[in-house]
């Protein structure tokens, strides 16, 4: 699903919840290790790197996406910087200005292990610190600032710092016409922020760090995408893969207790028959989409559930008191005129 919004942020001005975030996911670049392939289009357990980040930021007021818009399993507002191409700081302009919640997660495209968990991790180490902004740090140490939450206004008064910091100079980079765009002063083609790196704004900010080489884990070779992709394949992580990916597909957006499911499944194939797990499990998910008018969400699948299960339960208990060893009178009753 997409949404495209060119013209200004969505929503309502910042409410004051401290829990409310935007998220600009930067997925307009290059890929040159990659050999130019579109890089948030690479699938990675059946879902492309872009939507897993997208699911990642689930919880966000608005989702901003720096790149060309393409269909995504989430509804997104979509940005451009002016020129294309012209960076990670341009890219980040561009998608801040689509937001209007104090906190701002920003991230890359290509982050295969990111989860919602990690997010909040980030929100509430901004939160709690007080610092400008919340990073990952990966494997090395080495700071991720696309796996980040900061304060929208200092990135803000950073942004806007460099912009007239990189216009006034002279010379080929800092030098040439200059025009207004909302307050903000662009260079030649809007190009203010192209081509800086994004060092010259986290070293300008005051920054606490959150230690995670999995999440932080990002694609930039062919042979990242491998690592990734035999990763999530392992026994601990296949499962819950899986589930997200079938969700994706089927445009899904259910949390259930898979292991009530998993439960019912075994109870069913043990007391009844094998094909009865996956045909129950179809059943009860029938049932719960059907309940209070569609409307049941994870309560209705785990009603569901324990009724299925109980089910299971008397079958299997009705199958054992009729086996002949068990029945109460299994003994011939030679009284009875058919006996012998």
């Amino acid at each position: 699903m997409t949404a495209y919004d060119s013209t200004g942020a969505q929503g309502a001005a910042d409410t004051g919840d401290d829990t409310a975030y935007d998220a600009v996911v930067l997925a307009g670049g290059a890929a040159r290790r990659l050999g130019g392939a579109d890089k948030p289009a690479v699938r990675v357990g059946g879902r492309a790197l872009l939507d897993r980040v997208l699911a990642a930021c689930a919880d966000a007021r608005t989702t901003v996406v720096v790149a060309d818009p393409r269909p995504t399993a989430r509804p997104v507002t979509w940005a451009r910087e002016d020129p294309p191409g012209g960076g990670p700081l341009a890219a980040l302009d561009a998608g801040l200005r689509h937001t209007t919640a104090e906190r701002v997660v920003v991230l890359s495209a290509d982050l295969p292990f990111l989860d919602e968990g990690t997010v909040r991790r980030l929100l509430a180490a901004l939160r709690t610190s007080g610092a400008d902004g919340a990073l990952l740090t990966d494997a090395g140490g080495r700071d991720q600032p696309l796996v980040a939450a900061y304060r929208a206004s200092a990135l803000r008064r950073e942004l806007a710092a460099l912009t007239q910091g990189h216009d006034g100079r002279t010379g080929p980079e800092g030098g040439g016409r200059t025009r207004s765009e909302g307050g903000r002063r662009t260079g030649p083609e809007g190009g203010g922020l192209t081509g800086l790196p994004l060092r010259r704004l986290t070293g300008a900010l005051d920054l606490t760090r959150v230690p995670d080489p999995v999440a932080s884990f990002d694609c930039d070779t062919w042979d990242d995408i491998a690592t990734a992709r035999a990763r999530i394949r392992e026994h601990g992580h296949v499962l819950d893969e899986w589930i997200s990916a079938v969700k994706d597909e089927l445009g899904i957006d259910l949390d259930v207790d898979t292991k009530v499911l998993l439960d019912l499944a075994r109870d069913a194939a043990h007391g009844v028959a094998r094909p009865a797990a996956p045909l129950t499990t179809f059943l009860v998910g029938y049932a719960a989409a059907q309940a209070k008018g569609g409307e049941g969400g994870p309560e209705a699948v785990a009603e569901a559930s324990r009724k299925a299960a109980a089910l299971a339960v008397r079958w299997a208990d009705e199958a054992a008191a009729t086996k002949p060893d068990a029945a109460p009178d299994a003994t011939p009753d030679t009284s009875r005129p058919d006996a012998g």
